[in-house]
């Protein structure tokens, strides 16, 4: 028994030190590798760069992508962090994909970043214009920790990004969709980007619900926070800001812009009628025709002073300042 007992404890010491092991910094100088659909580089496919980086990786890896547009699906799994994916830029390098039951971008590894990419899911997008079923098609999925976003596009109809787990920044991004196309259980900081409605080619005529946040409990440290940002939209439809998947969802939108596609009650309590009271839905400082709040729910939440700006810091999702060691190239 003792010794099955050892044997336990060092399997468990093993697992937790593999994962202490991953969520460490990585290493500078910077190995920089190609991808281009010419052949004038290391590799023809991002996913064929991506395998090429040893499993335990602890140096950043900077695959540069050149212009073009690559039809595949692409997934970074959890033994490979330290991957900075760095396109052409957004109107020029994009990723599409289309997939009800996996989402283009698959980011599993600490420590991933991307800047200058666009993310397709193009399952809810058909040539005809015959009215279809429209399903979850995530041209994101993010389950990892320190992952940051520069200047990115992620274009879906339904479940656009999901927001899984871990903390997140995006920076300078445009993220498109029309039902709850921002989710999922992240801490995550969406700072001077766009958010914009749009039911696409879909066919679905409807109105939409912009965020669906899974915090679970007064401890669970999860949030969208949303500042400085752009909230618009098209096709005469509405959106809600966003709509509760569990009992604590928290969402904060400050500083930002917002259109008239934005409903007048704002938010939905969904399934928790009469337990509003532990959503923390928040507007602060927010601009524009669809930023009045004299029709909004009653039991939204306000925020300000010390209490507010503790979510609209980078301290929210980086107190260790993970951040602050990126690779310089990317604030270039």
């Amino acid at each position: 028994m003792q010794s099955l007992q050892s044997f336990a404890f060092i399997l468990i010491f093993v697992i937790l030190a593999f994962d202490v092991c991953e969520s460490d910094d990585c290493s500078n100088p910077l190995k920089s590798i190609s991808v281009s659909q010419s052949g004038k580089a290391d590799f023809k496919t991002i996913q064929s760069a991506i395998d090429s980086v040893p499993a335990g990786n602890s140096q950043w890896i900077h695959i540069q992508i050149s212009s073009g547009v690559y039809k595949e699906q692409v997934l970074i799994p959890k033994n490979k962090p330290c991957i900075y994916l760095e396109g052409a830029g957004s109107k020029s390098t994009s990723i599409e994909w289309g997939s009800h039951e996996n989402a283009t971008f698959d980011i599993k590894a600490s420590n991933t970043i991307a800047k200058g990419i666009t993310f397709t899911n193009t399952l809810n997008r058909p040539v005809l214009l015959d009215v279809v079923n429209v399903v979850q098609a995530k041209a994101a999925k993010i389950h990892a920790d320190k992952c940051a976003f520069y200047s990115c596009s992620f274009l879906g109809v339904q479940d656009t990004i999901n927001d899984d787990d871990g903390r997140h920044y995006y920076n300078n991004c445009y993220i498109q969709g029309s039902t709850d196309f921002i989710y999922g259980n992240g801490q995550s900081l969406f700072e001077a980007s766009t958010i914009y409605f749009s039911n696409g080619k879909s066919g679905l005529q409807q109105d939409g619900v912009i965020t669906a946040q899974y915090r679970n409990s007064p401890n669970d440290p999860s949030g969208f926070v949303f500042n400085n940002c752009k909230i618009r939209g098209e096709g005469g439809y509405k959106t809600q800001l966003g709509r509760p998947m569990k009992a604590y969802a928290r969402v904060i939108i400050a500083n930002s812009y917002l259109s008239d596609v934005v409903r007048p009650e704002g938010w939905s309590q969904r399934t928790y009628v009469g337990n509003e009271s532990t959503l923390t839905f928040v507007e602060e400082g927010c601009t524009g025709p669809g930023a009045d709040k004299s029709k909004r729910v009653k039991w939204m939440k306000s925020l300000s002073g010390p209490e507010l700006d503790k979510f609209l810091s980078l301290s929210f999702i980086d107190q260790e300042g993970w951040i602050s060691k990126l690779p310089t190239s990317i604030f270039h």
